[in-house]
């Protein structure tokens, strides 16, 4: 029995023995992970994660503003630019262009205390070679003349930025904001998301980047003057299409991998049709024929809301006694019928501002008041499926009602509108009471919910200088590496049989 005791005693003793040697090397390597993620922010590698950011939107997981948010503050994935200092000006558009208001919200200062990052070129999202075409294409339409043959102001400092001209000119200012992030990629001091950085070999570009203000161009030289025969805007598009077309990098893709910012819906009317294979920055699609334009292959771009931010703490359902809230032109051709209808039911009710309105005589001062104060705000179809209003009412945290039927939306590819907006269709909206009777039936809870997403992802379609993380502009460069992933796909796709047609010839 003895010999029984002690042989099962040696028994139990191995397996304990055995067991404390799995533990002990399952924490061993466990310290080792928790070493590598202290050092290095995660253990996922870098690049792993960048194919997460691209490819998220694709799969059965839904990519939401949160997973961008996320992503962009970790400083393993989106880096900034060189050394953070402790105080870094952010310039807001609002300090040279809106009149009115109080200077301390004009300008808005970001502080990085103890921390020091820098942007390693490899692990841009989006590296672009830009054209280095001469000033009056871009910042020479803002009145900035190059001394010693230069082509690019100084932007190492917000204030001697140039500033863009105010009221309606500013909504279509993409190719502004575009242009000076990818200019302040290579200033030292500037902070700002690496997403997309310049660079000065096209072979090692990822996109083609034309910095033509085609939207200034049209709304301040699209009118022939004196002995003109033609305008100073069709002049440049006139000029831009041969500039193109006789470049190697245009010859190479033909196009494909070309970034053109045409936002107006007037801008480009001439150079669009010759430039159709490019990748498109725009409004909305309601001007262009789809071989031209379309959702697969260009870039729907927020307009840059004129009417002031409000702050984070903005009126909440109780305080804001307007129901429904619309001003601006009534009177609109196309799709646009559906103003002058909805007009007619609702200006005599009494919880409803529906009225004409413009931008002369503080119109834009008072649009944002009317804004603010109201739950629901009307986006309807004009001349064009898309307007600024929207971007106005995500500013003014006044729940967006989107009566259009053909509009496309900014980044809906990783924003649930539905969660912050509510869409009604034009057929219904012009149905005597519905939709009072709609609006009237969402409850303070259903409400409140619309308005604290609105507030979140409010930040992505304020354009600053610098950008920021997950701002309009930062946004616009991760819409352009996702629509390069999808274009990259179709064209190796129609490249399968590529060499059978070669060889047939």
């Amino acid at each position: 029995m003895n010999v029984k005791n002690m042989q099962a005693s040696t028994s139990e003793t191995r397996k304990f023995f055995f067991l404390l040697s799995i533990i002990s090397i399952f924490l061993l390597l466990l310290s080792g992970v928790f070493l590598l993620n202290s050092s290095n922010g995660f253990v996922i590698p870098e690049s792993v994660l960048m194919l997460m950011l691209i490819n998220k939107s694709r799969d059965m997981s839904p990519f939401t503003s949160s997973d961008l948010h996320n992503l962009s503050n970790n400083p393993s994935v989106t880096s900034t630019s060189v050394i953070l200092p402790k105080e870094a000006p952010v310039l807001d558009p609002r300090h040279h262009t809106h009149q009115g208001g109080p200077e301390s919200n004009n300008v808005t200062r970001v502080v990085e205390q103890g921390k020091s990052m820098s942007c390693n070129p490899e692990n841009a999202l989006l590296k672009v070679f830009v054209y280095d075409l001469p000033s009056e294409f871009h910042f020479g339409l803002l009145g900035w003349k190059g001394e010693n043959g230069k082509n690019w102001p100084e932007v190492t400092s917000v204030d001697g930025v140039l500033p863009y001209p105010g009221g309606l000119n500013l909504q279509h200012s993409v190719a502004y904001w575009l242009t000076l992030d990818l200019l302040s990629s290579e200033a030292p001091d500037v902070v700002r998301p690496c997403t997309a950085i310049r660079v000065r070999n096209s072979s090692q570009a990822d996109i083609i980047f034309v910095p033509f203000f085609s939207s200034l161009s049209y709304n301040r030289f699209s009118k022939v003057h004196g002995k003109e025969k033609v305008s100073r805007n069709w002049k440049l598009q006139d000029q831009l299409v041969k500039f193109l077309m006789g470049k190697e990098e245009w010859k190479r893709s033909g196009g494909r991998d070309h970034l053109i910012v045409a936002h107006h819906p007037n801008s480009m009317l001439y150079a669009r049709k010759k430039l159709g294979p490019a990748m498109f920055v725009l409004a909305d699609f309601g001007r262009y024929p789809v071989e031209i334009a379309n959702i697969g292959k260009d870039i729907i771009a927020p307009y840059r809301h004129v009417v002031y931010s409000v702050a984070n703490d903005s009126a909440a359902f109780e305080d804001r006694p307007t129901l429904i809230y619309f001003q601006g032109a009534i009177y609109r051709k196309d799709g646009g019928f559906i103003r002058q209808e909805l007009y007619y039911l609702l200006k005599d009710e009494p919880d409803v501002h529906f009225t004409f309105g413009t931008v002369q005589r503080g119109g834009i001062t008072h649009a944002g008041q009317g804004m603010s104060s109201s739950k629901f705000c009307l986006n309807i179809a004009g001349d064009t499926p898309s307007s600024n209003r929207l971007f106005d009412a995500i500013a003014s945290h006044c729940v967006p009602v989107i009566i259009s039927d053909h509009i496309e939306l900014p980044f809906e590819d990783v924003l649930d509108y539905s969660q912050f907006c509510v869409f009604v269709r034009g057929a219904d909206a012009v149905k005597p009471g519905f939709l009072l009777n709609l609006l009237r039936g969402i409850k303070r809870e259903e409400w409140t919910s619309m308005w604290k997403r609105l507030k979140e992802i409010a930040p992505h379609f304020e354009f600053k200088y610098p950008s920021q993380p997950g701002d309009a502009v930062d946004m616009i460069w991760q819409a352009v590496v996702r629509k390069i992933t999808y274009v990259q796909w179709k064209h190796h796709r129609e490249n399968r049989f590529h060499r059978l047609h070669v060889t047939k010839a």
